[in-house]
């Protein structure tokens, strides 16, 4: 079995009942022993925990996989930004390979250097983006290099070593936490007894005004600044790419625009290639904008993202500003 059935194989079981995997359960507690006694180790403080000057706001989740986490920090950095505050980012920089850490994101940065994720943050906000895969080395960097009023980590919530003031967790209103155990006999990073000490859990989209995120569409945006033609008009077919953790979302969305979509999924983090181009069609290609921080060298004049923001609860920015106070 590939790895890539093997975890669509997971997907299933943990999120449709099924009742194999409940050979998975003795492994299951291993894991849970192991994280429950690591965390307990930074709680008794067997292991140093780095108290930054300045507060820290976790975006995180107790699920594996994608749940909108980035789109949620861009959001609150920019609503933070909009209150006259000076908001930044430390990222782990998944998918990093090519560079040395702390690595300050910047107009030259590429997504080897730093992760698809933080060059996006950077791309949409301007705010100060600091990676390391050490969450303290990126805070102790960000604040050497900037003077910032409050930091937010992108993901990072079973990261102890850094204390934070507020943490934040996200999970898809449809999938919720599947059935409830731990990996690998289900989807959780943490038991979901976790959720009760978090500050806030908001929900990918819910139908709750307090607690809920929405995604809003922005438009398409070309990832060719001297591209000419038009978008695509809706009905139209198109190819649409995602490397994303669930991109039969993003495919939702395109038909719910009213595109008729050619999906072509990636693995998470895909570093694409102009091959894998070449072997899409001359037509319309729309893509998440994850994807195309790490595309424009090679697009084609007909090629597009997705743009789309968050909607956070005012009552959450309220909290978050209030830190700062």
């Amino acid at each position: 079995m590939t790895n890539s059935r093997a975890e669509a194989a997971l997907l299933r079981g943990w999120y449709s009942g099924e009742r194999w995997v409940w050979l998975l359960r003795p492994l299951e507690f291993v894991y849970r022993c192991t994280t429950a006694l690591r965390r307990w180790g930074y709680r008794a403080g067997l292991y140093p925990v780095y108290r930054a000057p300045a507060p820290v706001v976790i975006v995180g989740n107790i699920t594996v996989g994608g749940t909108g986490k980035t789109p949620i920090v861009i959001a609150l950095v920019e609503a933070l930004q909009a209150r006259g505050l000076r908001p930044g980012v430390v990222s782990r920089g998944y998918g990093a390979t090519g560079g040395t850490f702390p690595h300050r994101v910047t107009a030259h940065s590429q997504a080897i250097d730093c992760g698809d994720e933080p060059l996006l943050i950077f791309h949409r906000t301007g705010a100060p983006c600091m990676v390391d895969p050490n969450r303290p080395a990126a805070v102790r960097a960000l604040l050497a290099d900037e003077k910032v009023d409050i930091v937010l980590c992108d993901d990072g919530l079973q990261h102890y070593a850094l204390a934070r003031d507020f943490e934040i967790v996200v999970l898809d209103a449809q999938r919720g936490v599947g059935n409830g155990f731990c990996l690998p006999a289900g989807p959780l990073r943490e038991p979901v007894a976790r959720l009760a000490g978090v500050n806030a859990v908001l929900w990918r989209g819910g139908d709750s005004s307090h607690n809920s995120v929405a995604y809003v569409v922005d438009g398409l945006v070309p990832l060719r600044p001297d591209a000419l033609c038009e978008a695509p008009a809706t009905e139209t077919e198109v190819q649409a790419v995602a490397g994303i953790g669930q991109p039969e979302q993003f495919f939702t969305t395109l038909a719910g625009l009213g595109y008729r979509v050619t999906p072509h999924s990636f693995p998470d983090h895909y570093r694409y290639t102009q091959a894998d181009f070449d072997a899409l069609s001359d037509g319309p290609l729309i893509m998440t904008e994850k994807d195309a921080v790490k595309c424009a060298s090679f697009a084609r004049k007909n090629d597009w993202y997705l743009k789309i923001s968050a909607r956070l609860p005012d009552a959450l920015v309220d909290r978050i500003a209030a830190l700062v106070i």
